[in-house]
């Protein structure tokens, strides 16, 4: 059966022909290829190439042609209208405009090349950003990737805006040269060291509460710290006669030493608790119940009198607190080294209750309280009580708190699911409106991404982040952010100091040069 051939070939088109003319010349070529490959199709096959009238293409593969071609720039479309919640959902990191320029520079916006600055201050009184109830932050990240400098810094630029710091815990000690170097002071408490601490004083009187409502609420403060005391030592919650036998403790020792003109120690608690006969005459009508139900308490605070903790709460305070201060660290370093947390745990508490009286006064003034290596205090639901309670009055304090811990996981570590400590730790998270998220291990990511309620997108950065890089999440907005650090904090926030220092060649951050301690200061 005969084939019928056909072909084509390019027709000449001259030099100075028209860009329309070549046009039209290589479209008239391209037709006559096609028409000479579709002469040498046979029949049967042609047939089954033919398009159904309804699917035929309206243009060509070329495209539309004419003006209407969305060639040449003469494209006109309605514009599209969408909010910014909405272009932040769909392109991540990329349509944030940042939380402004008010309060502490922190470093560098990754995704905006800007200037990342963050005051939780201001961004709460402006009430700019939706969703953002309180001025507390938690910080978590593993170790070696910068979240004590970041937290140090914070700190220290926070001072130059006329903020306090309090750090209540100072677990390692990191605390004391940045202290000192920003014209704070730092507080060393350990066994046989001269500071000591008297937790039952009695804070300066603030001038809008009266003098009897006053006493009602020293006198209530008192109870709490010798009950979360009390608890921590027994490991359980106190039976109710316990707490009526802490009551007259307090009450009858209370009343001789203001007969005496002096301040009520915890020694001469635990003298009046391990004393039957005393308890059983303030009691009266209900004598002889009280008296041996009180031993396991005068047992227990008996350990801050005689035990390992002896000379540090039971005497007098041979320091004062100084409110006006810029900066105040507790120095805990010496307590808990043998892996036994029961004694730093005391410490805190008592620490804790002896600042607990500038943290009050309304005129304080706006403050961070820093929770350094927190993981520490997740297991004690004492200090968690004490922790949620300046959690949920933060905004009337004035305070900011800040949380600093290794893994979101830690918060997991307070308690099984139920439990009253696994409650309150969560409950820490929920209160915190700010969630600053360095690198975690691989193994972390699921519970990091389930606790803080984070995208694909975001789970995958934190996994990448590096050395001073973290993700911040201020109430649902998203920021990749690069700290930055000035030299001299880089040599006096070092962490690192023993693991790079030869020998006696390392300069502690208290014997920096003066015009280094004014550059941080500025």
């Amino acid at each position: 059966m005969s084939r019928t051939r056909a072909s084509a070939s390019r027709l000449f088109v001259p030099h100075k022909a028209s860009r329309a003319e070549q046009r039209a010349a290589r479209a008239g070529f391209a037709e006559a290829r096609r028409q000479a490959r579709l002469a040498g199709t046979p029949l049967k096959h042609r047939a089954e190439q033919t398009f159904d009238p309804e699917l035929r293409p309206t243009y060509p593969p070329t495209g539309r042609p004419g003006p209407a071609s969305a060639r040449g720039g003469k494209l006109h479309l309605p514009a599209h209208r969408m909010t910014t919640a909405t272009a932040s959902g769909a392109y991540p990191f990329v349509a944030e405009g940042g939380l402004g320029a008010e309060g502490v520079f922190i470093g560098r916006d990754v995704h905006a090349e800007a200037a990342f600055c963050f005051d939780p201050f201001s961004l709460y009184s402006s009430g700019r950003i939706e969703g953002f109830t309180n001025p507390n932050a938690v910080l978590a990240g593993i170790i070696g990737m910068g979240k004590s400098a970041l937290a140090k810094s914070i700190a220290a630029r926070s001072i130059a805006h006329g903020y306090r710091i309090y750090i209540p815990c100072d677990p390692k000690g990191e605390w004391s040269g940045v202290s000192q170097a920003l014209g704070g002071y730092s507080i060393a408490l350990g066994p046989g060291l001269p500071g000591r601490l008297n937790p039952l004083d009695a804070p300066a009187r603030p001038a809008s509460v009266t003098e009897e409502d006053w006493v009602t609420e020293v006198r209530k403060r008192r109870l709490l710290l010798l009950a979360g005391l009390a608890r921590t030592v027994l490991k359980r919650d106190l039976l109710p006669m316990e707490h009526t036998a802490l009551d007259l403790a307090l009450d009858l020792v209370v009343a001789e030493a203001n007969a005496r003109g002096t301040v009520p120690l915890l020694g001469e608690i635990a003298y009046v608790l391990g004393s039957p006969e005393r308890l059983d005459r303030a009691l009266g009508h209900q004598a002889g119940q009280l008296g041996s139900a009180a031993q396991d308490l005068a047992h227990a605070l008996r350990r801050l009198v005689h035990g390992d903790l002896s000379g540090m709460f039971d005497a007098p305070s041979t320091v004062t607190f100084d409110p006006t201060a810029p900066m105040l660290s507790i120095d805990l370093s010496r307590l808990g080294g043998s892996g036994d947390d029961t004694g730093l745990v005391l410490a805190m508490t008592c620490a804790s209750a002896w600042m607990e009286s500038a943290l009050s006064d309304p005129d304080g003034g706006r403050r961070w309280v820093i929770y350094d290596e927190a993981w520490r205090l997740m297991r004690h639901v004492g200090l968690l009580e004490r922790m949620q309670s300046q959690w949920k009055l933060s905004r009337g304090l004035g305070i900011a708190n800040l949380l600093v811990i290794h893994r979101l996981s830690d918060l997991l570590s307070a308690g099984d699911a139920g439990s009253r400590g696994r409650v309150l730790a969560e409950g820490l998270l929920a209160d915190c409106s700010t969630r600053i998220i360095y690198r975690q291990e691989p193994d972390q990511l699921d519970a990091a991404a389930s606790l803080l309620g984070l995208t694909g997108v975001e789970t995958q950065a934190v996994s990448a982040l590096t050395k001073g890089r973290g993700l911040w999440k201020v109430a649902g907005r998203s920021f990749i952010t690069q700290h930055i650090l000035h030299p001299a904090e880089r040599e006096l926030f070092d962490t690192d100091a023993r693991m790079s220092a030869k020998g006696a060649e390392f300069t502690k951050p208290e014997a920096l040069p003066a015009h280094r301690v004014q550059e941080v200061r500025r």
